[in-house]
């Protein structure tokens, strides 16, 4: 008996599912996770997602689908999580390889079901933009989410969409969703947190980050991103709710607009079209500019004198709580001394330590 989730965005997504997974099914046979090798420049130095040939070491299961043990390795300079997911916790990744657009993801897609014959498929997304029409001025990333979600409507099988942490990724606002939402599946607790808590030490995820501090009760506001975006975490973080199908591709124009694309490029080019923008772009933009990192040696007086300037300013916005990567971004630190300034913080003041995230406070 296999179940198939859908990991919308790849990334945090992918974490997000084997929690779910195990809060759902708790230790019975683990399921195959579907999700794209496409993770923050922290730890992917190389822009827009992985495909097959990024990587050695995987294991054909079908014609057009690999999964990724751990054993395989990223070709440098190209990064990846998947291997060391793999590793750390007891599923089967599978690599989306986006490459020849929905047409190949639609293909994968279909292999895995007829080789797993699953008995149920998830296609899970955490925070919701999989539900934006495309020309919200909040949102970042629609392209990956858009095209999972357009190659999930054509697959000839039943697909139960699922939004965990509605609003939590900030790209869209979660009074937009509520209305959108539909069953209440599942509302994460504590244990449910601690499944993939030693992931969430070193995942870069900030959605998944606070999908599991929410779990665990914190509540307040938390900044993410290298913008500072506030977020609220409330009692509907921890939430699970199914959507849908129909209506989130009747909303998503980007999805829409992608299903018949054969490339990567092409569904770009729909996505600036439609959007105004494609994430990968900003990628590119951003890799540019943390080509040359300020900050080439780690000092810890100077980190925490900085630390401590980035908390006030952070508490005179509101914000109650930050995430690691928020801070090493602020801070101007390059994502190989992300772990080392997460160790300095709570290795000083372990109080302030609100599991994965930060609980920013006057005076650090």
């Amino acid at each position: 008996m296999t179940r198939l989730i859908v990991a919308a965005g790849g990334g945090g997504d992918a974490v997000a599912a084997a929690m779910l997974d195990a809060a759902l099914y708790g230790d019975e046979d683990r399921a195959v996770i579907l999700t794209y090798a496409w993770d923050r420049l922290l730890i992917d130095p190389v822009p827009g997602p992985r495909g097959a040939d990024n990587f050695t070491g995987l294991i054909q299961l079908t014609p057009a689908v690999r999964t990724v043990p751990a054993t395989a390795r990223p070709i440098a300079p190209a990064g990846s999580a998947l291997p060391r997911l793999a590793a750390e916790l007891p599923h089967t990744f599978a690599l989306i390889d986006p490459h020849d657009g929905v047409e190949g993801i639609t293909r994968q897609l279909e292999e895995l079901v007829r080789h797993l014959s699953p008995t149920s498929i998830d296609l899970l997304d955490v925070g919701g933009d999989i539900l934006a029409r495309g020309d919200e001025p909040t949102l970042k990333s629609p392209l990956a989410d858009a095209l999972t979600l357009a190659a999930c409507c054509q697959v000839n099988a039943p697909v139960r969409l699922l939004v965990a942490g509605p609003g939590l990724d900030g790209e869209l606002p979660v009074d937009d969703l509520r209305p959108l939402l539909g069953t209440l599946v599942h509302t994460f607790m504590p244990e449910n947190a601690e499944r993939i808590s030693p992931v969430l030490e070193w995942h870069p995820s900030e959605a998944t980050a606070m999908l599991a501090a929410t779990a665990r009760g914190v509540r307040g506001v938390c900044e993410v991103r290298d913008a500072g975006l506030p977020v609220p975490l409330t009692d509907e973080g921890p939430t699970v709710h199914e959507v849908d199908l129909d209506e989130a591709l009747s909303r998503n124009q980007l999805a829409r607009a992608t299903m018949a694309t054969t490339s990567l490029v092409e569904a770009e080019r729909h996505c600036r079209e439609i959007c105004g923008h494609s994430e990968i772009d900003y990628e590119r933009e951003k890799a540019a500019r943390l080509g040359c990192p300020i900050l080439t040696e780690f000092d810890p007086q100077t980190v925490l004198a900085q630390v401590a300037e980035f908390e006030a300013e952070a508490l005179s916005r509101g914000a109650t709580h930050t995430t690691f990567r928020h801070i090493t971004e602020a801070l101007h630190l390059n994502g190989t001394q992300r772990d080392e300034l997460r160790q300095l913080l709570i290795s000083r003041s372990p109080d302030q330590y609100a599991a994965p995230l930060w609980r920013v406070a006057a005076g650090t």
